[in-house]
Formats: structure tokens, sequence, C-alpha cells
């Protein structure tokens, strides 16, 4: 069986969502793959046990019958952390081995999802470079593009992993960066034997929140449509200008949020005429029965919030390139996304897998 260790520089770097498209691939081809996150030192908690969203959407993605905790055997909850920091410390490695033989069982190729970045696990005793040592794992880094740390970060996993590193992705590169990073970059890395298995492009509805995430970080009411709140917003604008200017405004970006204030029924209409995944009304003031019948017959889910405009605009942004990967649309772009854009044969052929 091979074993595949996707890890990234920095948070936010597409992991979660190459091991989904990779997962998908392998089952595509033949193979049986499997999933496991080793090591999670964030756990959040949910109905009194440890749950990680990342685990229970690969469980499901990846069709596997084995129990979270042996996908993810090593989760620190918030409590199980202050305990390994006040000592008695524990021993995860037993626990962790025994996890990994069973998912091993009848499997090819198993993938491993690393932490946020290369220092995630020491206070658990279990570093990626002794989780990747520990099952001889092969490496394979995800890296956000960035202009100037981009190939440091490369170099930084080729050192730091040293024989079992295989290579890189490079992802969310801008369009008007690609040439740079395909006639200049990816040569450098070539000339330090650092493998590039895929350049992808920055694709919008891959960083576009969905209404429900905006609504739960508006903590906002939601007065229609709830039925339709997994819809991705892509764009924002806000709607204060006069109606006469709006239609035109509005029709310049499709699947947007629009903010308004709640007693802008001129706008709030004008923005339900074009392309609007939701409206987002601020202050606290309730719209007109129009504006909420339109949105109805619209399918378009009208948010209230308390917040004032621009605290509303503020945390709307904290969203968009932060937002969940877990969400059908996303999975099938970015798998789509992989076939075009990853050399499939040159991986395949690292890792050491036929078909």
């Amino acid at each position: 069986m091979k074993t595949l260790y996707i890890t990234s520089a920095e948070t936010f770097s597409g992991k979660s969502a190459l091991c989904i498209g990779l997962g998908a691939r392998f089952r595509k081809d033949g193979l049986k793959a499997g999933y496991m996150k080793p090591v999670n030192v964030n756990c959040q908690v949910k109905d009194n046990v440890a749950y990680d969203e990342d685990v229970d959407f690969a469980k499901r993605s990846y069709g596997m019958a084995e129990a979270e905790d042996v996908i993810a055997p090593v989760a620190l909850t918030p409590a199980k952390l202050e305990q390994q920091l006040r000592g008695p410390e524990t021993d995860f490695q037993p626990k962790l081995l025994e996890a990994f033989a069973k998912l091993s069982e009848g499997r090819d190729v198993l993938v491993m999802e690393g932490g946020r970045s290369l220092r995630e696990g020491y206070v658990a005793g279990l570093p990626p470079k002794k989780v990747v040592e520990l099952f001889d794992a092969q490496v394979l880094i995800v890296l956000k593009f960035d202009e100037a740390l981009l190939v440091d970060r490369a170099m930084t996993g080729q050192n730091y992993f040293g024989k079992n590193f295989m290579g890189v992705v490079v992802n969310e590169v801008p369009k008007s960066q690609m040439e740079f990073v395909q006639e200049v970059v990816l040569p450098f890395l070539k000339r330090h034997n650092i493998a590039v298995f895929g350049v992808l492009p920055k694709e919008q509805l891959l960083s576009a929140p969905s209404v429900r995430e905006l609504a739960e970080g508006l903590n906002a009411e939601i007065l229609s449509s709830p039925e339709c709140c997994d819809e991705l917003v892509e764009h924002l604008l806000v709607g204060a200008m006069s109606v006469d200017a709006a239609l035109s405004y509005f029709r310049r970006k499709p699947n947007k949020a629009v903010v308004t204030g709640g007693d802008r029924a001129d706008i709030q209409l004008a923005a339900l005429e074009t392309s609007t995944r939701c409206l987002i009304l601020t202050g606290n003031l309730y719209p007109s029965p129009a504006v909420l019948n339109r949105a109805e017959e619209q399918c378009v889910p009208v948010l209230l919030t308390k917040l004032d405009t621009l605290t509303t605009i503020e945390k709307i942004e904290e969203y968009f390139g932060r937002s969940r990967f877990q969400q059908p649309k996303k999975v099938e772009r970015f798998t789509q996304m992989l076939e075009e854009h990853v050399d499939f044969v040159a991986l395949y052929k690292a890792l050491g897998i036929e078909k």
C-alpha cells in the first residue's frame, strides 16, 4: 500500500480540497483509497465528542465505514490539549499506529491530511516529519500562490521532509501571474529538483462562501427562502446609490450578495431583478412585504442583521477565500480543475502506483 501525506505551508491553501479531489481520482481509476487525518491539535467538540468537519466530509466522500476516531485517531479538543500541557503527557503513537493498521487493510493508497502548517503536532509528540517517517509516507505540499514566498515554502518542505518529499501543487494562481509561474518559477524549482505536479488557477467559485455561512457569521435572521441558503456568493455589492443607477450596477456581477439598508425597498427590488444570491439588510430594519414576496418568488434569502453597513461588509469580506470546501458545487469544480491541470501520469509514477 502507498501512503500519501498532503500538507501545506499555511492555512486555507487548498489542502483539504486536494485530499478530496485526489481521492475521487484514485477511486475513478479503480484504486481502493482511504483517508486519514493522523493529528489534529485544534479539534472542535460536538455532542460531547471530538468533531472535525473535514474528517466527517472526507469519510462520506471516500465511502469509509471506519469510525471517525479511527480516521482521526489523535484529535485534541481544548480539554485534551490542556490535559496534555498540564501532564502527565500521553503517548499517542500507539493509538496512531493501531489506526493506521486498520485503515491500511485492503487498500491500495491511503491519503493522509497533514496539519495546518509544518509546525502542528509537536505538543502531541507527533510533528509532521515524525508522522511521515513512521509510515514512510510520500509528501505532497499544496502551496497557495505568493509571489514572494512561494519558492521559499517549496524549498522549506523539501529540506524538512528530505527523502520523503515528493513535490508540490501550486494553487490559486491569478490569471495575471500564470505566465510568471510557468516561465520563471517552475524552471527554478526544476533546477532545484522540486517536482511540480500541477498549477491550478484561481477560481472565484472556490473562494465563495455560502449564504448560510454569511448568515451564521453575521448572526443574521433569515427572513425568506431558507431552503436556498446553500447557494454560493461569488461577489459582494453595496446598494447605496440612486435607484436609477442600481440596475446597471447590479447587472455587472452575477451570483452576488447585495448589502443595503432595510428601508431601501427600491434598491432591494432592483437587486432582485438581477442575479442575486441574497439580500443582506443592515440596521435591523425589516423590509416591506413586497420585497419579501418577490424574494420568495426568486428563491433569494433575505438576511436581517443588527450590524451597520460598514461592519457588515468587513465581516463578509473575511469569508471570501476562507469559506468551507464541503459543498457539492465546489467539489465538482475542483475535481474538474485537477483533471485539467494536474499531471496524473507523473504523480502516479512518483507514487509507484499503477492504475
